[in-house]
């Protein structure tokens, strides 16, 4: 048996190992190290390995409970970002000869060099993305709920109550929406094959495609329960404070909604921590909506998307068993 089977056979517990499905591959992220595995066209693995220097044992204050979900959710949209570029480099467009870089693409890769270049590029997707999901499920919802206001007179808990269900109905819209577009399914069923391998560990099989493939695809701590999360706790704190604040403008609402971003992916965080190491009635409770959502966003993969999960699961195994542990 080889070395990280023998580790997968560790007692079982809950890991604090975690992934994201990318085009084609898997991100994993251990205690220690940051695996990135690709199918590549050719059907040959392409593997990025590196080590993981956490934001808590550089800063220790950042690692505080109420201050580490901000930035933990920052880094980890970074790397998430950084994994997608990797991921899509082995499936250009068009297999027609490449570009030639633009004259800005240029000015950056001689005035700061190709990594930072890189990184630029990679601040300003995260950027973009953090501002395209906060205008289409924070800031829209408000809107709708504003322009309805204008023709309907709601009492302040009923405007409260329409932004919280068009949130929700817009959060759920698009991920079904996402879930049928060809590419966007394979991509999920990646997402399932990341979720079945960490069931795997987590109930102390080896890791072998037979024992991966038997596995669940629905997992309490998935990136999707996060958001979901955060959607419901927008919903209940924005609630509270326009019970005691009484504001009817909507570009008023929305700055307060902006203001209020960072408390709730706090608590969000410290919730998703909650309910990730125990399991009892309580916890299956609360993650049921968030499982229920990974109906469109995990499908069953197939045995090579399993291969791809068991190999990133593998690279990132600590040495030290149980040093993952939740």
């Amino acid at each position: 048996m080889s070395k990280e089977q023998k580790q997968a056979c560790a007692t079982p517990y809950k890991t604090m190992i975690g992934g994201q499905a990318l085009i084609e591959g898997i991100m994993m992220l251990g205690p220690e190290k940051k695996a990135v595995v690709v199918r590549k066209p050719d059907g040959t693995l392409a593997e990025q390995v590196e080590d993981r220097v956490l934001i808590k044992d550089k800063y220790p204050v950042l690692g505080l409970p109420f201050i580490r979900g901000i930035f933990n959710f920052g880094s980890s949209l970074a790397n998430g970002v950084r994994a997608l570029m990797y991921s899509a480099s082995f499936f250009p467009e068009d297999e027609e000869e490449p570009e030639e870089p633009s004259r800005f693409e240029r000015w950056l890769d001689e005035h700061l060099g190709s990594e930072k270049a890189a990184s630029f590029f990679v601040t300003v997707a995260v950027v973009l993305g953090m501002l395209f999901s906060v205008a289409l499920f924070i800031l829209l919802p408000t809107a709708l709920a504003g322009l309805v206001g204008v023709f309907v007179s709601l009492p302040m808990w009923g405007r409260n109550l329409l932004e919280g269900v068009v949130r929700v109905v817009i959060f759920a819209g698009y991920l079904i929406l996402c879930s049928h577009m060809k590419d966007i399914r394979r991509v999920f069923q990646y997402h399932g094959a990341e979720h079945k391998t960490i069931f795997c560990y987590e109930h102390g099989l080896p890791l072998t495609v037979e024992n991966v493939r038997k596995q669940p695809r629905h997992h309490p701590r998935c990136g999707t329960s996060f958001l979901f999360v955060v959607i419901v706790v927008s919903i209940l704190l924005s609630s509270v404070v326009f019970t005691y604040v009484d504001v009817t403008n909507t570009f008023a609402r929305m700055g307060l909604h902006l203001l209020l971003l960072p408390v709730i992916v706090a608590l969000t965080y410290e919730f998703n921590r909650l309910v990730g190491r125990y399991d009892n009635w309580f916890t299956r409770l609360m993650t049921a909506p968030g499982m229920w959502m990974q109906n469109w966003t995990t499908f069953e993969p197939d045995d090579s998307m399993i291969e791809v999960g068991i190999r990133a699961f593998q690279l990132v195994l600590p040495e030290e068993k149980g040093k993952d542990q939740w």
